[in-house]
């Protein structure tokens, strides 16, 4: 039997663990070989084994993405090995401090930005003319509800998803008459490394696992997929527009 995703070439960012790691394994047992990216060499290496597992394949790139130079090489990578690339999947975020903004040094705050907002245009410059050689070229971004709630103590997470969403907006209109179809992704709270730094006193155990959102993602990537300029809210199930009008 054919896989939904046979054939089609997937990079992810911080694929090393949580709804990164999990979203690269559901890709590759929809049958996509998954261009796996993140900071931590042994997290890809166990992302690697359990593709193996199910039979898929997969390239394991240990990089930053404060690397934008290194970003800028993987895209040539690409480009040389696949001539194209048909899903990009924006995961890698970092929560930077939870402390008021005038507590917050200035470092803090730009090292945030780099990760969650300055990594992701440099993957849209570069990742661009490879997903525009697709027949179906997919990009989802993964954001927060942070982003519009303006959580208190949480500025440099709120504020940076908040330019990640505005940049993607950007991008999705200026595609809006192409094949290449882009949005967003809301998780919502799951049970995350990530999660367990902002809110250390929550129970982890009350919160649904990265494979659940996941499940949600893949179909995102699919070349039946065709909606562009959306927000899909996890939480509420919940599929928003963000498109300014024409």
């Amino acid at each position: 039997m054919t896989k939904p995703l046979a054939n089609r070439i997937a990079l992810v960012t911080g694929a090393s663990r949580g709804i990164g790691y999990a979203t690269a394994l559901a890709l590759a047992q929809a049958g996509a070989h998954v261009v796996a990216v993140a900071r931590t060499q042994g997290g890809l290496e166990e992302l690697d084994d359990e593709i193996r597992k199910g039979g898929g394949s997969a390239t394991l790139v240990p990089l930053s993405l404060t690397d934008t130079d290194g970003i800028a090489r993987l895209g040539a990578a690409l480009h040389e090995r696949h001539g194209k690339l048909d899903i990009l999947v924006g995961n890698a975020g970092v929560p930077g401090p939870s402390s008021p903004l005038g507590h917050i040094e200035l470092k803090s705050w730009t090292d945030a930005f780099a990760v969650n907002v300055t990594a992701n245009f440099q993957l849209i410059r570069c990742m661009e003319p490879l997903l525009k050689q697709s027949d179906a070229g997919r990009a989802v971004f993964i954001t927060s509800g942070a982003a519009s709630k303006a959580n208190a103590y949480l500025g440099p997470y709120a504020a940076s998803k908040a330019a990640l969403e505005t940049l993607v907006r950007v991008w999705a209109n200026e595609t809006a008459t192409t094949p290449l179809r882009v949005n967003l992704f809301s998780p919502g709270p799951i049970r995350t490394r990530m999660r367990a730094i902002v809110f250390p006193g929550e129970d982890p155990m009350d919160l649904e696992t990265p494979d659940k959102p996941a499940e949600f993602i893949v179909p995102m990537c699919s070349p039946e997929w065709t909606e562009t300029g959306k927000l899909y809210d996890y939480k509420s199930r919940t599929l928003l527009s963000f498109r300014a009008p024409a």
